[in-house]
């Protein structure tokens, strides 16, 4: 489903990736692995089209989007890629429900259509009851779990999570993990996750190691 073949990404005279090729299948979840400054987040980055490559391409079924302009890309990351981070990112001023249906919004679905889909995830993820509160009247692992929904909400083809249990306690890492994979068993969902957390990188399908911008291991 995902391709990067040959990606070579520098800043300045630092080369941060080096001629990495790498394939994600449909509904697998991929954990990316390796010490501080080895390329993760960039490498996630360019996968989700924050960053573009200085040479190599990343084709989602098919369709290299580094030939994208920056408006293709940005209507293409609204539509077909969800991101998950370390701290969430929930937009304070906002219930729950209204941070799930932002990039539904975004993308040109009706209010309606947006509220009835971020109903039916919080339901899925057992955090109906929390519709209604802002992100100071919630736990770290709802305020969590509402970003996995708001990553959902357009049916993307991949979610990218950066550090996604950084910020949780054991119990609600656990229950996190628990989450991407019954959204995968649910949904066929589709995850490339960076962690250090080497009990999650353990539950994946398969585990990609960084070192100096290189790939050392599958």
């Amino acid at each position: 489903m995902i391709e990067l073949e040959n990606i070579n990404k520098s800043f300045g005279s630092l080369q941060v990736l080096k001629d990495i090729s790498l394939n994600i299948d449909k509904g697998e979840i991929v954990s990316i692995v390796g010490p501080s400054g080895a390329g993760k987040t960039t490498l996630l980055q360019i996968m989700g089209t924050l960053d573009k490559p200085d040479s190599g391409s990343v084709k989602y079924n098919g369709t290299d989007i580094t030939l994208f302009n920056e408006k293709e890309l940005s209507l293409f990351r609204n539509r077909h890629i969800g991101f998950v981070f370390q701290f969430h990112q929930l937009l304070p001023e906002f219930t729950a429900e209204e941070n799930i249906m932002i990039p539904a919004l975004i993308s040109g679905s009706n209010a309606s259509d947006a509220k009835s889909k971020a109903m039916e995830l919080m339901r899925l993820l057992d955090i109906a009851e929390r519709a209604n509160h802002k992100p100071s009247e919630m736990s770290g692992g709802e305020k969590q779990r509402i970003a996995v929904a708001r990553a959902l909400i357009n049916n993307p083809d991949v979610i990218l999570a950066d550090e996604p249990s950084g910020s949780l306690d054991s119990r609600n890492r656990e229950e996190l993990y628990k989450l991407f994979f019954k959204l995968r068993q649910e949904l066929n969902q589709t995850f490339v996750i960076i962690t250090h957390d080497e009990s999650l990188s353990g539950m994946t399908d398969r585990s990609i190691r960084l070192v100096d911008g290189m790939i050392t291991t599958f």
